[in-house]
This record gives structure tokens, C-alpha cells and sequence, in this order.
């Protein structure tokens, strides 16, 4: 069996966050057309419940990310493709908080559906980027 090291317990947080943050908004976004045949408050309660978790999954994230930058920054120095990739992914993941808070804080049906799309596209494109930047240590 392979060693278990703190790396891996902080890249497992950092994605078990991620699963929870994206695959959430995900599964909330299949559900919203049955909850909605459910009644009026059924979408809204769904919503504040799966609050309570995704938004501590997502401080979760920004935790786990700072640890993971400060672990690869002495890897990937004067890496200027590493650096802007990682630029991208932190304005992607500020789009991803920025327009769920949005969509969690309005009761707006145009802001609540563009914070909603653009979240859960902004999510996805940060796992990408996630995804992007750990691979280039395989290399």
C-alpha cells in the first residue's frame, strides 16, 4: 500500500470540498423542475439546506488552495504558464463565489438565474483549471 502523507489529506479535503461546492450545484440543478411541481417553498428550502453545506465546503477550498499554492510555489517557480494558470483558476473561483452569492441572496428571478448558471459554469471551469495545474505535477 502507498504511504499517506499530509499532501494527500490536503488534496482529499481540497477535493472532497470541491465535490460537495460543484457536485451539489450540480445535483440542486436536475432536482429544481421536481422540486418545483412539489410547491412553492420547495426549491428555497432545498436551497438554504444545501447552504449550510456548500458554503463550508467552499471556505473549505479557499483553505485547502492557499495550503496547496503554498506547498507547489517553490515547484513551479519562474513556471510563468504554471502562475498564469493559477491566476486564471483564482478569478474563476472568485467568479464561482461571487455570482453563487448572488443567486443565494436574491430573490430576483433574472439575478437568480444568472448567478445560478454562472456559478455552476464558473464551478465547473475551476475544477478544470483544478485539475490543469495538479497534472502538470505528473509530468
Amino acid at each position: 500500500m502507498l504511504d499517506i502523507h499530509v499532501g494527500t489529506v490536503r488534496v482529499f479535503i481540497h477535493v472532497l470540498a470541491a465535490t460537495v461546492w460543484v457536485g451539489g450545484q450540480i445535483t440542486l440543478a436536475g432536482m429544481v423542475p421536481a422540486m418545483r411541481k412539489l410547491g412553492p417553498d420547495a426549491t428555497k428550502a432545498a436551497a438554504r439546506a444545501f447552504q449550510r453545506i456548500a458554503w463550508p465546503a467552499f471556505a473549505a477550498l479557499i483553505a485547502t488552495g492557499i495550503w496547496n499554492v503554498a506547498v507547489q510555489a517553490d515547484l513551479h517557480k519562474g513556471d510563468t504558464a504554471w502562475w498564469t494558470t493559477l491566476f486564471v483558476k483564482l478569478v474563476i473561483v472568485a467568479a464561482s463565489g461571487i455570482s453563487a452569492g448572488v443567486h443565494a441572496g436574491t430573490s430576483n428571478r433574472k439575478a437568480l438565474a444568472i448567478g445560478g448558471a454562472v456559478g455552476g459554469l464558473t464551478a465547473l471551469a475551476a475544477v478544470f483549471f483544478g485539475v490543469l495545474l495538479h497534472g502538470t505535477t505528473f509530468h
